[in-house]
């Protein structure tokens, strides 16, 4: 359903009034969700792909190994990297991805390389200018190891350096093993398809933003429909978890990023990202980023707040600005993981408020999109049925090609 366009202070009034019912709705739904049964499991009732050591250790045993880690790359607290220097398995190198090898640095902050203060090992940045590994970088590596906590986004950027290792890796002929963890919004597929003429670091593929998959399935898919450069194959192994399905939710204890820092935020991520490409903050420099969204002068929603620089958030959007908006800490766990799809009310709603100006969005929207054409159909004033309705044949043909990598029951 779309909001009446606001034109005057009376449609105003009534636009705020039918958020509040739509929020109303919301909880309700959730209430009955709620008696649906649904498992939720954590750490202790999966056996992470890290886990298995004797699975793995064989393989690296003698061997020259890199990792690409961060601070999720964790078997119980112990991290990877203590765990496999106390098995004697000679490390080289430690790749890190967005955010840092301890995961503190800000969203598109430049990560440096050097050595890492607890081991003394190299460290060495994927991210900024460096996105992929160069001969140089892996020369003397035997094999490469890759186990992060990925949340299940296109536009998530650690399956982007994954996919960038493994074109270095096959370009090399160096194996590849990938150390599985589930997938927190891996129990469902939604979202337009990525058309090849937006792929860019916040997506590579043509999958949709939501694409249902562990990061060791979405390496089986890379690797299996050629999409790694000049179709180069990567000698990949991956090491699956134990005790999970796709129709499970999985309880992180490790934030993936410092702006997830709840499941609600998680929930919420790939619907609220795409905010990211608009004036709309996403609460960045908050309490509560990615729970709520506003900006200076909207009209709407009871919520105000004032972003402040912090750790993990050193320059946010309308730092130290009053902003007005949305309180959404109420719709991640309680509705939009049950719903099963992007919940784009919110979206719509503030591109009507805005009486369809294109400078509501800027030139990041249709790279977090994958297309031009949802940005398009938001400015048309195209209902949600009518877009969701358009994403229909990209999504039917992407779950044919997904079936055929997956891991664990759908």
């Amino acid at each position: 359903m779309r909001v009446p366009q606001v034109r005057n202070f009376v449609s105003l009034c009534l636009l705020f009034t039918m958020m509040l019912f739509f929020t109303h709705l919301s909880i309700v739904s959730s209430q009955i969700f709620s008696k649906v049964e649904v498992v939720i499991k954590t750490d202790k009732d999966v056996e992470l792909g890290a886990e298995q050591l004797d699975l793995y250790l064989p393989l690296l045993k003698g061997k020259r190994v890199a990792l690409v880690a961060n601070h999720t790359s964790l078997i119980a607290e112990e991290h990877l990297v203590d765990v496999l220097i106390s098995k004697k398995i000679t490390i080289t190198k430690v790749f890190a991805p967005e955010h840092g090898f301890r995961g503190s640095a800000d969203a598109g902050e430049h990560v440096s390389s050097g050595k890492d203060e607890k081991t003394g090992l190299e460290l060495i940045s994927l991210y900024g200018s460096n996105k992929k590994p160069s001969a140089e970088q892996l020369k003397g590596v035997d094999v490469v190891v890759f186990d992060i906590q990925d949340v299940g986004a296109r536009f998530y950027t650690y399956i982007s350096t994954m996919s960038y290792v493994m074109e270095a890796c096959g370009e090399l002929k160096i194996p590849m093993i990938i150390l599985d963890r589930p997938n927190p919004n891996g129990h469902y597929v939604d979202g337009p398809v990525l058309e090849p003429a937006f792929s860019s670091f916040v997506g590579l593929h043509p999958v949709p933003v939501v694409h249902g998959m562990t990061v060791g399935e979405y390496a089986q898919m890379v690797n299996g429909e050629g999409w790694l450069k000049n179709k180069v194959k990567c000698n990949l192994t991956v090491i699956p978890c134990k005790g999970w399905e796709h129709k499970n939710y999985y309880q992180l204890t490790v934030p993936p990023s410092p702006n997830l820092k709840t499941m609600n935020a998680i929930y919420l991520y790939p619907s609220l990202c795409f905010f990211e490409g608009t004036k709309v903050s996403v609460g960045r420099g908050t309490d509560a980023p990615f729970e709520i969204i506003g900006y200076p002068g909207c009209g709407i929603g009871s919520l105000v707040f004032i972003p402040k620089s912090g750790p993990g958030s050193k320059s946010p959007l309308y730092e130290g600005k009053e902003c007005g908006g949305f309180n959404l800490r109420p719709f991640g766990e309680n509705f939009v993981r049950d719903t099963g799809k992007l919940y784009m009310y919110w979206l719509q709603s503030l591109v009507e408020f805005e009486k369809y100006d294109p400078k509501f969005f800027n030139s990041f929207f249709d790279k977090l999109a994958g297309t031009d054409a949802l940005r398009k159909q938001l400015l048309e004033g195209k209902k949600e049925d009518e877009i969701r309705k358009s994403w229909q044949p990209g999504l039917e043909k992407f779950k044919l090609v997904r079936a055929r990598y997956l891991l664990y029951k759908d």
